[in-house]
């Protein structure tokens, strides 16, 4: 589900409780996506556990890496080492032109909210997240990540953003940002090619769309077809590299497309613009450059 998450276990196996992972005072992500291995975090208290509409939503305090938030058993988000993911998922687009208009489909944690709004360029950001009590969590146990959701410049739409998405005019967005889940259940539609066949169409000319690209270590097959066929209708496709040390294989990848039409470079390999009075903790121009 397309929530904050980066990975849900599948929709063919049994329902999930997060709660049953805890074992002896540690969460242990076991999941079948990434066989023979498990991260594990030592939990101190657990904040908050329940069946949303959606999928089961954990969170707990650990005892290092801050307030932790789990969706159908896999990690998505913790306060140690969040900054990473969502500073690097929001800034490659948005340094890779000038936005005005921004589209941010899933990232129910508001961390790529917080630094798409950070650029004082954006005139407005249509957010749709499936799931509110996935932000309503963020907003009560992670505030300093959903700090930007009552932003003005935002208008939260909380539904399905794929059947809003394919609803939106033509060349309605500079950046498209999809802080999505693997491409199970409803995330489903956001792996095809027809999904980004349509995500070229609400882009403005030139503008960018940057998704959760999966892990090189675990899902090479999938992001070759994203980068060659998911790809193919744009001017430039490309991965670039992140690090996330609470997920699996410690890296997750950001897909992006740059459609045609516009001026200047295709690639989006080099920011166009440097970050100036901006509080920032894990990109930089030289960060940016080197992900890819």
């Amino acid at each position: 589900l397309y929530s904050c998450g980066k990975f849900v276990a599948s929709a063919m196996e049994e329902p999930v409780n997060g709660a049953n992972l805890i074992e002896n005072g540690w969460f242990l992500e076991k999941n079948s996506q990434w066989p023979g291995q498990a991260n594990a975090l030592q939990v101190k208290e657990v904040l908050l556990h329940k069946k949303t509409k959606y999928q089961d939503l954990l969170v707990f305090a650990s005892t290092n890496h801050g307030n932790v938030i789990v969706l159908d058993g896999v990690i998505q988000i913790t306060e140690r080492d969040e900054m990473s993911y969502q500073e690097m998922l929001a800034h490659l687009p948005m340094f890779s032109c000038d936005p005005k208009q921004v589209l941010i489909v899933g990232g129910g944690d508001g961390g790529v909210l917080r630094e798409v709004v950070k650029h004082s360029g954006v005139e407005k950001v249509t957010w749709c997240e499936i799931d509110g009590d996935v932000v309503e969590a963020a907003k009560r146990f992670l505030p300093s990540v959903a700090k930007a959701v009552g932003d003005p410049k935002v208008e939260l739409l909380v539904g399905d953003g794929v059947a809003f998405a394919e609803k939106s005019k033509d060349n309605s967005y500079d950046v498209i940002i999809v802080d999505s889940s693997d491409p199970v259940g409803p995330a489903e539609k956001l792996f095809s090619k027809e999904f980004y066949v349509n995500a070229e169409r609400i882009l403005k000319p030139g503008g960018v769309i940057c998704s959760q690209g999966e892990c090189l270590w675990l899902n090479e097959e999938l992001i070759s077809t994203m980068v060659q066929d998911y790809g193919a209708c744009f001017a430039c496709a490309e991965y670039a590299s992140i690090q996330v040390p609470t997920y699996p294989s410690g890296q997750i990848g950001a897909f992006m497309a740059r459609k045609s039409g516009g001026k200047g470079e295709i690639s989006c390999r080099w920011p166009q613009r440097e970050p100036t009075e901006m509080e920032l903790r894990y990109y930089t121009p030289e960060m940016h450059a080197a992900a890819f």
